[in-house]
């Protein structure tokens, strides 16, 4: 049981890591690329829909982005999605396609960055946490219903731990290196 505990919470804060991973990856030093946009939403016949889903992004030079609506009705929504984004992007509708230049990286434009990305990794560390708080609120629930020892409890619960200070800092590796990364270029 408590076996499965540590399994499910390993797995669940890997897959935190892996989200972070995947979002600061997104975030490109002044160059544009479609995985910028890949985490923007919109409202869609009622669900929550991917940008990547309802229309083509494509790059029509290092500094220009170009996003083919398929459906006209839902233009409008896509810009304000990403006006809403925090990405700093200023999209012009043209007809039915979407512009959208990508502005050179200036030292303010390179801070707002690597306050995003900070913002980023702070939710996921706050994710993690609250991971370990439930997996150490199951251990708890285990021992009060007599399934598992006061020891078995404090073992797993100092693994949990250790798990949580290895990801926490897996976490803050990644967003130190992007930091560098930003400040670079």
């Amino acid at each position: 049981m408590i076996n499965q505990i540590n399994t499910h919470t390993q797995e669940r804060m890997e897959k935190c890591i892996q989200t972070f991973q995947k979002n600061i990856n997104n975030i490109k030093t002044g160059r544009a690329s479609p995985t910028l946009l890949h985490n923007i939403y919109i409202e869609y016949f009622g669900s929550k829909t991917s940008l990547r889903q309802v229309s083509n992004i494509i790059v029509e030079d290092s500094h220009t982005l170009k996003i083919n609506v398929f459906d006209n009705s839902i233009t409008s929504l896509i810009s304000k999605a990403i006006l809403n984004s925090n990405l700093d992007l200023n999209p012009i509708m043209k007809g039915k396609d979407i512009i959208i230049p990508i502005p050179s990286l200036t030292e303010e434009r390179r801070k707002k960055l690597i306050k995003i990305i900070r913002n980023d990794a702070e939710s996921s560390r706050i994710k993690i946490r609250n991971i370990r708080r439930d997996s150490n609120d199951k251990i708890k629930r285990l021992v009060k219903n007599k399934i598992i020892s006061e020891d078995n409890e404090h073992i797993s619960q100092t693994k949990i731990q250790t798990m949580t200070d290895e990801c926490i800092r897996k976490i803050d590796s990644i967003l130190s290196k992007k930091e560098i990364e930003l400040m670079k270029v």
